[in-house]
């Protein structure tokens, strides 16, 4: 049987951070992964979204400025796009495996099954670990309707070899959303179905409508309180049947949310403590199971469950197996972004969860120079101070609202006053040159 100092179960951006911790203080290391090597992220999740997205992008700066020194909008080569995606993706799981090797870390392929506290199976082999990581992420839901078999997931759209004409989306989420805005950009007729009035409810509602508009005003349809009861196929396409309503499409995706992957680890013969929601973890990102640690989208908690937020908890957790006394993990403000068109963006204290003594300033950045030299249809800010009028929290709405999220997290992070930023000299025209007039 063989024995290593530490095991990690999941090669994604969290396992993979905590395995490279590990083996640079000198533990002997394996990282066991069952699926695609690099996790989620680059195969099937931000990265290749981001590509294409990149399309999305360009043809938006052109069609903002049509008849503004542009006459013809181009359109997106969806076949071209896929191809340049798979050059990022295509790669992934192999280079990952060679740079697991370059680094002296064992790896293998299979399904790890706990068969006690110390000891995991994988391909029949029984492995025996002084600790281990649990890194194994989600996956798409898929809504349990008559039917459900034709739904398509996040990942089936990303690798879609061609794009169909009409496409649906099920759900009120950043996928939802994204993925809506990549869809109709490339030319399908797009229709999110959610089942309540209130979509993306982590951000603020008065933002969302303002996105919604926007979106409307491009052609994408929405249909609200829409509970989706059956799909049906009929020849080449599917009708979506609810009460009261039913929508024709070539294609639905389900994005109605995301689910952790732990069934085949069976936990409970290691003693680990789970809810519906993932793996339950102390403040030092220990399980039930003092020698079980777990990072990433695996677990049961509150913060987003975002790609540099897995990396912060793989390295923290690789710190920690070191040292005991290492203290309880400290969550900087984290931004969350939505990259629809236009994107929209929050960190910290936003509007509805502000205290009565804070103050929230709305700031309408449209005829700003920054935005206005590229003609963009809105761009909004709302931000919150406190007493000491220091800045706790952002929301923002415009095409490059994840650029600014950004430079607004450091300003919180770092308690920068007016003051402080007053200080320096930052290029002009930039996103950072309008930061001292955003702040008080």
């Amino acid at each position: 049987m063989k024995k290593y100092d530490a095991v990690v179960i999941g090669s994604g951006v969290a396992g993979l951070s905590a395995a490279y911790g590990l083996r640079e203080a000198g533990k002997t290391v394996l990282v066991a992964e069952e699926d695609l090597w690099g996790g989620t992220c680059p195969n099937r999740g931000c990265d290749p979204k981001k590509v294409l997205l990149s399309g999305v992008e360009a043809r938006n700066r052109i069609k903002q400025l049509q008849n503004k020194g542009f006459d013809e909008l181009p359109t997106v080569n969806w076949e071209e796009l896929q191809a340049f995606k798979r050059t990022f993706t295509d790669p992934v799981p192999e280079d990952r495996k060679q740079q697991l090797s370059t680094a002296g870390i064992d790896h293998l392929t299979g399904t790890a099954r706990f068969l006690d506290e110390s000891t995991i199976e994988i391909n029949g082999e029984k492995i025996l670990a002084d600790q281990f990581v649990l890194a194994t992420g989600q996956r798409p839901t898929i809504l349990p309707v008559e039917g459900k078999e034709y739904l398509k997931t996040s990942a089936d759209f990303l690798s879609l070899s061609s794009l169909p004409k009409r496409i649906v989306f099920i759900g009120g989420g950043y996928i939802a959303f994204e993925l809506a805005t990549i869809a109709h950009a490339a030319g399908s007729e797009v229709t999110i179905v959610h089942h309540n009035q209130r979509p993306l409810k982590a951000f603020e509602e008065s933002m969302v409508q303002l996105l919604i508009d926007q979106m409307k005003k491009e052609g994408i349809t929405f249909a609200f309180d829409v509970n989706t009861q059956k799909i049906v196929q009929e020849g080449d396409s599917y009708r979506l049947i609810a009460e009261g309503t039913e929508i024709i499409a070539d294609a639905i995706f389900c994005s109605t949310g995301r689910q952790p992957n732990m069934e085949s680890l069976d936990l409970d013969k290691a003693k680990v403590e789970t809810d519906k929601h993932g793996i339950v973890v102390n403040d030092y990102l220990q399980t039930s199971n003092p020698a079980i640690f777990a990072c990433g989208d695996i677990l049961s908690k509150r913060r987003p469950k975002l790609t540099p937020v897995a990396t912060f908890e793989g390295n923290y957790v690789a710190q920690r197996m070191q040292d005991e006394t290492y203290p309880a993990i400290q969550y900087p403000v984290i931004p969350t972004i939505v990259y629809a068109s236009p994107k929209m963006a929050m960190v910290g204290i936003t509007k509805s969860n502000a205290a009565s003594s804070d103050q929230v300033v709305e700031v309408d950045m449209t005829n700003w120079f920054t935005y206005h030299r590229v003609n963009e249809p809105i761009a909004k800010a709302q931000l919150t101070f406190d007493q000491r009028d220091q800045l706790i929290g952002a929301s923002v709405l415009s095409e490059q609202a994840d650029e600014l999220i950004d430079d607004l997290t450091l300003l919180i992070n770092q308690k920068m006053m007016k003051k402080d930023l007053d200080r320096y000299i930052m290029g002009y025209p930039t996103l950072a040159s309008d930061l001292s007039y955003l702040l008080k």
